[in-house]
């Protein structure tokens, strides 16, 4: 990374000189630099609608940069070690999307960890690709997801030599990376290219003694959520990508779904937090580690809970962990993740990033304070002594392995029905079903629907998670596909 570079912002910079031009707008957006919203502009401020502009010219066009958005997507390259960055808009959504589509094609195979989120599955669903899941292993006592096993991940390569790519998730929600230098040397060799959803990894490419990132373990791309842990505003992201793959074919796929009208405010954020990171990454991450590593300890301390860390790590479905993730397994107290969400944001005022039927989790990042965390742990001692109970009757995990019957194309644009879901028992799944977050799907299109995914289906809702998925709003029904 050349240091000297990327003390530059192009597009930040090029908007400030916009703006110093006072230029008169008889173009979009319409509320001619907020002058026509003042609500509005009162609420965001006007330095912020004087910069939500369309693109022209002098701040070039992210469909076809050839200005100041090529040139700030060479420094985001330069600083992540790829061979192209491209600039997301809508969300990282948009660049897994991207990935899979640009290199599989309706009916190839792609081989992929079953608890992707749904990010990856509706890119089956539009490009028509296979899917061909490996499980991952699971932690029974925590009930969580682990990595792909290199075992697991050979078997698929025999049994489907033919397949496309492979997909990684780096790291998992709670913080689980697979061997991702093993597995992507294992694709290579067999011809296939590796595709990484690095959503929660952004911190990889600039801390110290961290997990192996994407494109220093040789990944072929990954889509990575700056604004999740880099700093930027929400929705925006990058694609990365390494040199096998032609960057004019990865923008055209991309092209395909990303808006024509990128947002300004959203580009600036990512050209400057990538300056950010660049320049000050190592000491802002060794920050949010030393933060985690000590809100760890403390509710450890407290007992009945269990903050999880490298001591989970086996070499295979756990390689490596990424300690800046503050996950917090809740159940020995006798409450839901999803219970102990609820009253730390509605008692305490604290908003965490997820809670499902067994564990909480916290983002440790850029932003974060130590009297937070100090906050956050007292809170949670207090919710210990307040509402411990007997964990009797708890559901004991998180994951299901699914029964795939059908692609999910295939099954989303089936002829269905609608059934209640305490009927569905035995149906194959037109829709989905997940928690937000993580936005993993507990079922998927092209899925057999089972007793045991209906119990857990049912205690979710019971203990107040945000159920999502279905045409059905209540989540009371489910449309199956009519089988022939």
């Amino acid at each position: 990374m050349n240091l000297l570079r990327q003390n530059k912002a192009p597009i930040y910079e090029a908007l400030l000189k916009y703006k110093s031009m006072r230029v008169v707008p008889f173009d979009v957006p319409g509320h001619k630099q907020g002058k026509g919203n003042l609500e509005l502009t009162e609420f965001l401020g006007e330095k912020c609608l004087s910069v939500d502009v369309n693109s022209m010219k002098p701040l070039d066009n992210l469909v076809h940069p050839v200005s100041v958005i090529k040139e700030a997507e060479g420094l985001a390259a330069d600083a992540f070690g790829a061979h192209h960055a491209f600039f997301m808009v809508n969300g990282t959504t948009s660049a897994v999307q991207a990935m899979i589509m640009s290199v599989c094609k309706q009916g190839e195979k792609v081989i992929m960890p079953r608890n992707v989120h749904r990010s990856a599955i509706n890119a089956l669903i539009i490009s028509g690709a296979i899917p061909v899941y490996v499980n991952p292993g699971v932690n029974k006592t925590l009930g969580i997801p682990l990595g792909m096993s290199i075992d697991d991940v050979k078997k698929a390569i025999a049994n489907n030599p033919d397949a496309k790519a492979i997909f990684i998730n780096n790291p998992t929600y709670y913080g689980i990376c697979s061997d991702l230098k093993t597995i992507t040397e294992l694709a290579h060799r067999h011809n296939m290219y590796v595709l990484v959803d690095e959503a929660h990894g952004s911190h990889f490419y600039f801390g110290d003694n961290l997990p192996v990132s994407a494109m220093a373990a040789g990944a072929d791309m990954a889509a990575v959520s700056m604004h999740k842990t880099g700093g930027s505003l929400t929705q925006s992201s990058f694609l990365l990508k390494g040199k096998r793959l032609s960057t004019g074919h990865v923008r055209q796929t991309i092209n395909l779904t990303q808006t024509t009208s990128g947002s300004y405010l959203l580009l600036s954020s990512l050209d400057i937090s990538r300056r950010n990171l660049a320049l000050a990454g190592k000491s802002i991450f060794a920050k949010a580690s030393a933060l985690a590593n000590y809100a760890r300890e403390e509710i450890n301390k407290i007992g009945g809970y269990y903050a999880f860390s490298k001591e989970l790590i086996n070499g295979d479905s756990v390689y490596d962990f990424d300690h800046t993730k503050l996950s917090v397994h809740t159940r020995e107290i006798g409450l839901a993740g999803i219970e102990v969400y609820d009253i730390l944001r509605d008692d305490y005022g604290i908003q965490i990033e997820l809670g499902d039927i067994g564990n909480i989790l916290a983002i440790i990042s850029v932003g974060d304070r130590a009297l937070a965390l100090e906050r956050l742990v007292s809170s949670l001692s207090e919710i210990k002594r307040l509402y411990t109970k007997d964990k009797k009757g708890m559901l004991d995990h998180e994951y299901i392995n699914p029964e795939v019957v059908m692609t999910p194309q295939k099954a989303f644009y089936a002829e269905q029905h609608s059934v209640p879901i305490k009927e569905s028992s035995g149906f194959i799944s037109g829709e989905f079903v997940m928690c937000y977050p993580p936005g993993i799907p507990i079922l998927a299109p092209g899925e057999r629907i089972t007793g045991e995914i209906i119990d857990y289906i049912s205690y979710a809702k019971a203990k107040g998670s945000s159920l999502t998925g279905t045409e059905d709003m209540a989540i009371e029904n489910i449309r199956v596909v009519e089988e022939v």
